[in-house]
């Protein structure tokens, strides 16, 4: 039977074997024996014999009147297999249309007394259109569950949708529309315990509760798709994640749901299975697309550490606004040479839309040569700085302070000072949690340069440093996907058969995605008015051992161990966003906060920097961190070399 039913399919109900000829030979047929019942019914048999021609020619006429119709409301030009509501809906309106057009040409003839063509009444007029509504509908329905059925036949994975509401809709709309398919639908799961329905578009609701894996597994169900307005919800269902990765159910999602516009076609935004980044628990964040591009539009643009990860996203968030140019500098050569390439085929020479294409140079260059940077200030004259570089990893900081000290922070007063010097308007800062209350000399290093810009800042608005530039620092934690990230790291280990390496099976962290940290670093830098610490809220922590536990699963590797090495000289087993003397104030964005920390003087920040610079050429490791530990009190180094 399954090979008939495909065998039908495939020579008579493919796209390519379905002319429109033949659903219009269809429709004409349904036409046809409508409308010879109705007359059959209406004059009786007999009569009927006796008059043929004249019902011949009647019949004739009604065929060419719905023919009419049919062509002006194109019922046969769609593809009979994905007919939906609207097309059933044509069907019905050509037809109430080719009615209303057949009872005006009885009433002609009557008026006429034309009697060599016989036509109904107006109850065989009402016949005709509802028996040739019926039967166009049933051959409609019918292809359409044939379609289904062979597909259902076929290879397609079987799945569920996580949600019931419109983008579950759409998703299986999506998934029925698919040719081929990849997806067979056989039920939905139901987040909501207030909805009550038990079935949707013919199959089943399942509740999200303790059997559904069980059900999903009886079903055969291969893998479950979240509705793109579930998806902030489904990462935060740990426990139903945890055992749909453990019972070999794949996870199968879109990897940014909050651009999807509520209405196109879900495959086409790369539906697609999930990786461990789209699983950890984020909310939504919005930011105010107009202010910023009112403060960017047409300004000139400096974005230091241009090729890591962060000011990467910062360049490629930026050139959206449209400035009138970009100064993009970093001392990493390839990178930099990728990031010159994206600038061009995006926003240079290789864009088609010209309205789209932003002035940017791309310099190699390092922070830290400060004549250099003096003549690239004189030069563009940048009216906003995004200052994201940074050395950043903190085992190499420990082992290099000197460096710490010459780049992070000689290398953030060289940009300062150029920003005072060369009128810029704003300074962004990117700072880190590893500033708070630091254990490691990279933390240590951030949080005297957020010292000396905030000490800048209020000097400025005391009149003690003649200036115009506001500076505003952002503190967040750890972005996913960063040089360094542990994601990458964990997947390298894996990939060659382990071990993954965690550091304690305690140790937490707070992760956010890069364009959301950059979308928050953006939204702050306008919302500042200078000498602000703005701090994110970065979402539940996550232990990073359940994070290696769920990569391997996802992986489909066997046998990989998990091996725990000890904390890292200078490593938290958690990161604070907030030092315990600090508090926050609330600002109209509810993802940013302002914290309240302890000011310095501008005079003693300068003579801090300059002391330790000094420092950095003369002194030893370990004599260079109890300096940073006298300059920052709450500064604890938690390098046994150093204590």
């Amino acid at each position: 039977m399954g090979k008939l039913l495909r065998y039908i399919y495939e020579h008579y109900f493919s796209k390519r074997a379905v002319p429109y000829w033949i659903i219009l030979l269809i429709d004409s047929l349904a036409v046809l024996l409508s409308a010879a019942l109705a007359l059959y019914l209406e004059k009786g048999l007999l009569w009927a014999n006796l008059h043929f021609w004249p019902i011949v020619g009647g019949v004739v006429l009604i065929l060419v009147l719905f023919f009419v119709n049919f062509k002006f409301f194109h019922t046969y030009s769609g593809v009979v297999r994905f007919s939906s509501f609207v097309d059933l809906k044509n069907v019905m309106v050509a037809n109430l249309s080719s009615s209303i057009c057949l009872y005006l040409v009885c009433l002609a003839v009557d008026f006429l007394q034309i009697k060599f063509i016989v036509l109904p009444d107006i109850y065989g007029i009402l016949t005709i259109f509802v028996i040739s509504t019926l039967l166009m509908f049933v051959f409609r329905l019918n292809v359409k569950i044939l379609y289904e059925t062979i597909r259902n036949d076929s290879k397609a994975e079987r799945v569920f949708i996580y949600g019931v509401r419109t983008g579950a809709v759409a998703l299986a709309k999506s998934i029925k529309n698919e040719d081929p398919a990849r997806y067979t639908l056989v039920g939905f799961v139901n987040p909501d315990e207030f909805l009550d329905s038990k079935y949707l578009m013919g199959v089943q609701i399942r509740r999200d509760g303790p059997h559904l894996i069980e059900k999903m597994q009886k079903m055969r169900v291969s893998a479950l798709l979240v509705s793109p307005l579930q998806t902030e919800y489904f990462r935060s269902r740990d426990e139903l994640i945890s055992n749909l990765i453990e019972a070999g159910i794949k996870i199968i999602m879109m990897p940014n749901p909050e651009e999807w516009d509520g209405h196109s076609d879900i495959f086409r935004e790369k539906l697609k299975e999930v990786e461990i980044e789209d699983l950890l628990p984020r909310q939504r964040i919005d930011v105010d697309l107009k202010a910023i591009e009112e403060q960017l539009r047409g300004k000139s643009v400096l974005i230091t550490g241009a090729a890591g990860s962060i000011g990467s996203e910062i360049v490629a968030q930026v050139a959206k606004f449209h400035p009138s140019d970009m100064i993009l500098v970093d001392q990493a050569e390839t990178p930099m040479h990728d990031i010159r390439m994206m600038m061009k085929r995006l926003y240079g020479e290789d864009c088609h839309d010209e309205s789209k294409r932003v002035k940017a140079a791309t310099i190699v260059a390092s922070i830290t040569d400060e004549d250099f940077m003096e003549k690239l200030f004189a030069a563009h004259r940048p009216e906003y700085v995004f200052h994201a570089a940074a050395y950043k990893h903190v085992p190499m900081m420990e082992d290099n302070p000197s460096i710490a000290i010459r780049n992070n922070i000689r290398g953030t007063r060289i940009i300062a000072d150029l920003s005072v010097k060369y009128g810029v308007r704003k300074f962004v800062m990117i700072s880190t949690d590893k500033a708070v209350n630091p254990t490691n000399v990279m933390g240590c290093s951030k949080r005297i340069c957020e010292i000396y810009c905030q000490s800048l800042n209020k000097a400025i608005q005391e009149g003690k440093v003649e200036g115009v530039t506001q500076f505003v620092t952002t503190r967040f934690g750890n972005v996913l996907g960063s040089n360094g990230s542990v994601i990458p790291i964990f997947r390298e280990q894996i990939a060659s058969g382990g071990p993954v390496t965690v550091t304690d099976p305690n140790i937490i962290r707070y992760f956010m995605l890069i364009p959301e940290a950059c979308k928050l670093v953006l939204e702050a830098g306008v919302m500042g008015h200078g000498g602000e610490i703005f701090v994110f809220d970065m979402g539940r922590p996550i232990k990073i051992v359940e994070l290696a536990k769920r990569m391997i699963i996802l992986s489909g590797a066997k046998n990989i161990e998990i091996k725990f090495t000890g904390l890292r000289d200078g490593e938290k087993l958690y990161e604070e966003v907030l030092a315990d003397n600090e508090n926050t104030k609330p600002t109209v964005h509810p993802k940013i906060m302002v914290a309240s920390v302890r000011e310095y003087d501008y005079s003693l920040a300068c003579e801090n920097e300059e002391r330790l610079l000094d420092a950095s050429y003369r002194l030893s490791r370990k004599e260079i961190v109890k300096m940073m530990e006298e300059i920052v009190p709450e500064y604890r180094s938690t390098n046994e070399h150093y204590q």
